[in-house]
């Protein structure tokens, strides 16, 4: 098992864990379009609480990946999923938090 694999397998018992159903491929090419970020521990994860950190999350994934407009919604949308997987859940990972907001726009048509 590669650990690009091995990635996929924690991401997806960590949904099943947080009861949150999923299409494993559209996991798989989120998890794979994040590149080595996903083996820093600190990259790994989003923070819920930093600012900063969500504001990059809007800036270079929801406006530059997905191609969405700066808007209210998107910052709803972030909050939404911090809600989703848990504000004291200490592991909000990216590829998981990335994967729910492209879902959320139905937007997985970017990593089709």
């Amino acid at each position: 098992m590669s650990k690009l694999d091995e990635k996929i397998a924690l991401y997806q018992s960590e949904m099943k864990k947080l009861g949150i159903k999923f299409d494993a491929d559209l996991l798989a090419k989120v998890t794979k379009g994040l590149g080595p970020s996903i083996y820093k521990k600190d990259a790994e994860t989003v923070s819920g609480s930093d600012a900063k950190e969500l504001g990059t999350v809007k800036k270079n994934f929801l406006i530059k990946k997905l191609g969405l407009s700066d808007s209210p919604k998107l910052d709803s949308a972030i909050e939404a999923v911090v809600e989703k997987m848990g504000k004291s859940n200490r592991n909000k990972y990216r590829a998981i938090f990335y994967y729910l907001l492209a879902v959320e726009f139905k937007k997985e048509s970017v990593y089709k």
